[in-house]
Formats: structure tokens, sequence, C-alpha cells
């Protein structure tokens, strides 16, 4: 736990460059040197010299490979603002991720499956890109009205075979362009894979257990599959601008705040 942060710089080390102290920062929850060719290719959660970020819910945190992986904002934000910035570390980033992975593009389909945080800024995601429909799988009424907020047309509560028949029918029979799996059961994939309409894609950024992925019905449906760690840090410059404009709200999936002595019990 404890994979999302920001804050201001205290200290930095004698090589760092581009960071300075008293700036405020965001750092994805891979740390990454940004300069390796798998960096340079857009996959800085496949850095050379990749670790993960942990340990976040503190005071204070050190933060390695600090140049490629903080990105400063224009300014010290203002409070209201922290909630949407925290989320860019990993929420939003992901849910971003899970979007760009299952190649949503203007006036497509776009289903979700999962309403936690990733799965509704997911939503939110769709929305930014273009999505004609987004329609969010989820049983709980309150992220039910989040998704809508965040532009889901469409709400369904069924799971399963029950689940996938019901996203056939809302597209004529066929399956939504894009699903974006924020779950990772087998369940849920099996379920992405088979809302998705041949030729179609999916972003899966669930991390997965309890999973065994039988290929064989896989094989038959034709649809493409991406994902993995997000590579946040690719997406953080323009995520902060979109929060910083104001055009994007992600901080209102945080619903409970806690003092740091109390993150064990929360």
């Amino acid at each position: 736990m404890g994979h999302e942060y920001c804050g201001i710089v205290e200290e930095v080390g004698s090589a760092i460059k581009t960071v300075k102290p008293g700036q405020f920062v965001i750092g994805s929850f891979c740390i990454s040197d940004n300069t390796c060719l798998n960096c340079q290719a857009g996959y800085q959660s496949g850095c050379q010299n990749l670790e993960f970020m942990s340990r976040a819910q503190a005071p204070f945190l050190r933060v390695p490979l600090a140049d490629g992986t903080l990105v400063p904002t224009p300014e010290l934000p203002s409070d209201d603002l922290l909630p949407s910035l925290l989320t860019i570390s990993d929420v939003l980033g992901t849910g971003w991720f899970a979007a760009d992975a299952a190649n949503v593009k203007p006036g497509s389909t776009v289903a979700v499956v999962g309403d936690g945080a990733v799965g509704l800024l997911g939503v939110l995601s769709a929305k930014q890109m273009g999505a004609e429909r987004i329609i969010a799988m989820s049983r709980h009424e309150r992220r039910q009205q989040l998704a809508k907020e965040f532009g889901a047309t469409d709400i369904v509560t069924e799971r399963g075979d029950e689940g996938i028949a019901r996203i056939k029918d809302l597209t004529n029979g066929i399956g939504a362009d894009s699903v974006l799996e924020c779950v990772g059961t087998e369940e849920s994939m099996m379920q992405a894979i088979l809302c998705t309409r041949p030729g179609g894609s999916i972003g899966y950024v669930g991390v997965p257990h309890g999973m065994k992925l039988d290929m064989w019905p896989v094989f038959f449906t034709l649809v493409r599959l991406h994902g993995g760690p997000a590579p946040v840090r690719r997406y953080l410059p323009d995520l902060i601008k979109l929060v910083w404009e104001r055009k994007i709200n992600p901080g209102k999936v945080f619903d409970l705040t806690l003092p740091l002595e109390q993150v064990a019990e929360g």
C-alpha cells in the first residue's frame, strides 16, 4: 500500500538536476529513470531500473530516480486541488492507461468492468478521450452516481453471463469497441473479453489474483489485449494540466480522510 503521493520537495541529492526544493511534485507509483529505451517508448512501468513505490502514507518519503519520476506543478496548488492531484499518481493514471490501452476513440462505445477508484476514473478517462457511450458495470448506488457524473451513459448491475448478455443487448448483439478491465479476477477478465466485439480492444489494469485464464475460448474472440502496470509517468504532464485547469475533478473518488496515525485502521 501507499502507492500514491504528491507533496513539496524538502531536499534533493547532489545528482538531481530537474527537481528543486520548494517545488510541489507528483510522481508515479513506478519509479523510473525515464531515459532507458523502454521509458523512451512510453513504458516507464517497464523501466530497466524499475522500482515500485510503497510506504507513501508517511510524513516524509524518499523518491529514488527523482529526475525521471517526479513532475512539478506550475506552482504550489490550492488545497482544493490536492485530492485530484493525488489521484494522478496511481488511480487516475491507471484508469487513463486502461482507456488508452483499450484504444478508446471519439464516438466509440466503451464498457468498464469494475467500479473502484480505477474503474470510476476509467469512466472519466474514456469520456475525456471522446467516447460516445460508456457502460459502467456497478452494483453500488453511490459509485453508480459518480460514474454518471464522470460520463457513464449506462449502468449494468449484472455480472458473469448475465452481465455479458446485458452488454450485448445494449450494443445490438455485437459488444463494445473498448473494454476496461479494472478488477483482476478470472471472472472479470472473461467478462471483459466476452463483452468486446471482434476486433475490439481490452485494457486490463486489475492486478491479477486467483486467475488462471483458459486461452481456448479467448482465441476465437478476435480481441486485442493490452495492459499491466500503468506507465503513469507518460501521462503525468497532461493529467496535471487537466486537473490544474479544472477540466476534471477526479479527487471525488476519495470519500474519507484520516490522520496518519489511523492509516492502519483505515
